[in-house]
């Protein structure tokens, strides 16, 4: 063979070396689950107007505990879904959309990537764009938890890596059933412990590739309002304080990005309190509450052992219209709308886990319905997620009245509306 030959035959040689070297390599990287965390402390630095209690006219008097916001960004293939968590009451129309836009334009994400959510405590301050409607000091304080929010979302983008994760359950019975029947029939806002409850505690537990835990994403449905109205502390009361709990029993490293389920009709055990109770030996009940669920939450974590990087991620988003609620008020308004909108985002990683995630205030036995027919084995329902459309409430508690019915915007059979649509937008993933 002379040299000219030779060299054609190595350099042959050294190319497929070269291309079928790469290829394992290609394959090893194709869909692999990456995930990035932040946290910011959003505790407003003045005076603010408190959130979910309409008889509480003046500022906030101080903080309890300090206000978090949680973040976590999962990417394969180049398809992110990011989680946010705030221990805020909820983001009213003049304010989610302009958070909403904001992420998408910095970020490139898209409607269907984003659960931006709220854990719907009673104690934090009410967000508002509107100078017409809104306090001047909360205008203020929202636009800067607005810059805190992007902030988050970058760091939580820069700093992903590599994970693996696996899902687990718990129980806890931290919140009750508040639609209490009185000897008239009627129905209050109270406890009624034989009312139907999700009691299940959903975690997700993600790791690094060497196997230390960095976050403990769960859910839980529940209210935050174990304050009532004469609180006028800053907290982020029973979920807020739970996933401080998580983070300090689990470690500074693990963020634990805490959601509420579907608990339009579910307060704390304890609720409406005016107070943290300071007395000698007690333990206040929003702390108690906490802590019981942290506690849940860090029994599931721990017993996570099954856990893999499933890659592929798939989301969708849509708004469905549905038929608003008749009244004798709003009948005779020339521009009343006919239907009120409910966002619905809905993801999965891998073949096993999903999100589904609402603009409303969704009663539990929505939430049930739509864990029971989701053809995924883990199923997260969160709520106060990507607006706030006000209370769902499932067609049979409309002949009960009770709060929650007569504040509801929607027309009945707007409940089962949903749950259709839902199932359909789980199935389609």
């Amino acid at each position: 063979m002379n040299l000219k030959k030779l060299f054609s035959l190595f350099t042959i040689l050294t190319v497929s070396v070269v291309l079928f070297g790469q290829l394992p390599k290609q394959e090893v990287n194709k869909g692999v689950l990456k995930a990035g965390f932040s946290m910011a402390d959003i505790t407003p630095s003045i005076p603010v107007k408190l959130y979910g209690y309409a008889s509480r006219k003046t500022y906030s008097e101080g903080v309890h505990d300090p206000l978090t916001a949680r973040a976590v960004v999962f990417e394969s293939n180049g398809k992110k879904i990011l989680f946010v968590s705030t221990d805020i009451g909820s983001y009213p129309r003049d304010v989610f959309p302009v958070f909403q836009r904001a992420i998408m334009d910095r970020y490139g994400l898209k409607e269907s990537e984003i659960f931006l959510s709220t854990i719907h405590s009673h104690s934090s301050p009410v967000l508002s764009l509107n100078p017409q409607t809104g306090d001047p000091n909360n205008i203020q304080y929202t636009k800067s938890f607005q810059d805190k929010l992007l902030a988050l979302v970058g760091g939580a983008i820069k700093n992903m890596k590599p994970v693996n994760i696996g899902a687990g359950k718990g129980s806890s019975p931290v919140g009750a059933n508040r639609r209490e029947m009185l000897p008239d029939g009627s129905i209050t806002l109270g406890r009624n412990p034989n009312g139907i409850t999700d009691k299940e505690v959903l975690v997700l537990k993600i790791s690094d590739t060497d196997g230390k835990p960095v976050g403990a994403l769960y859910d839980y449905a529940t209210h935050s309002t174990s304050l009532g109205p004469s609180n006028m502390l800053i907290s982020g009361d029973v979920l807020g304080l739970s996933a401080q709990f998580t983070e300090k029993i689990l470690g500074k490293d693990v963020v634990t990005p805490v959601f509420a389920g579907a608990s339009g009709n579910i307060d704390p055990w304890y609720r409406v309190l005016p107070s943290f109770n300071n007395e000698p030996g007690w333990v206040p009940e929003p702390v108690l509450l906490g802590t019981l669920l942290g506690e849940e939450v860090v029994h599931v974590f721990r017993k996570i052992k099954d856990i893999d990087n499933p890659g592929e991620i798939v989301s969708d988003f849509e708004v469905l219209e549905c038929p608003a609620k008749i009244t004798a008020e709003n009948k005779a308004l020339p521009d009343t709308p006919a239907t009120v909108p409910v966002n619905i985002t809905v993801a999965r990683i891998g073949n096993d886990i999903a999100f589904v995630a609402f603009s409303v205030e969704m009663l539990t036995e929505i939430g049930m319905e739509i864990k029971a027919g989701s053809p995924f084995r883990n199923t997260f329902v969160i709520t106060h997620c990507n607006g706030a459309s006000g209370y769902l409430v499932p067609e049979e508690l409309y002949k009960e009245g009770g709060y929650e019915v007569s504040t509801t915007r929607f027309q009945i059979g707007s409940a089962d509306m949903v749950v259709k649509k839902t199932l359909r937008m789980l199935y389609d993933l």
